[in-house]
């Protein structure tokens, strides 16, 4: 993967879309933008992991083992983000990310996230707003998935006992 910076700042998606020009461009000298190929392993299952990734263009996989066999949970592209999670609590992947096509995506640490913040606590505030966000709207989806699922269930469960 490569590293060269493509971009004068980081462009305003995802996580970024209320954080002012200025505070995108300082933040962008913190992180760094990688190029994974297609089928290059961006983050693998199982090992260390403790940074944020916003992707800027192509598309990724996160895919998670299930025994002997491999379970897509996501199809990313521009706009998403993930690591949101392990930046502030460091861990294991919980899955494989593997990129499907050529893509731009810039990556930090949490140290590195953290020297932005004392560097820059307005643009903290702002980043930390947009995360926030994402993260409500991340759990109203797996919400609405639990009652589906739950209703789905009860469903089948009153089918089962008439029979």
């Amino acid at each position: 993967m490569s590293s060269s910076s493509p971009f004068p700042e980081l462009p305003a998606v995802g996580f970024l879309t209320g954080v002012e020009s200025s505070h995108r461009e300082f933040l962008a000298s913190f992180g760094k933008f990688v190029r994974p190929k297609n089928g290059e392993t961006v983050i693998e299952e199982g090992t260390a992991q403790n940074c944020l990734y916003l992707i800027l263009t192509g598309m990724l996989h996160v895919v998670a083992a299930a025994g002997e066999r491999s379970i897509l949970i996501a199809t990313l592209g521009a706009g998403d983000s993930l690591g949101e999670v392990n930046v502030f609590d460091p861990a294991s992947a919980s899955a494989s990310v593997i990129a499907r096509s050529e893509c731009l995506i810039w990556r930090i640490t949490g140290d590195e996230l953290g020297a932005f913040f004392a560097a820059d606590s307005e643009g903290g505030v702002e980043l930390m707003q947009g995360l926030l966000r994402l993260s409500a709207r991340r759990i109203r989806a797996m919400n609405a998935k639990l009652v589906d699922s739950e209703e789905k269930a009860s469903f089948h469960d009153f089918w089962k006992a008439s029979e």
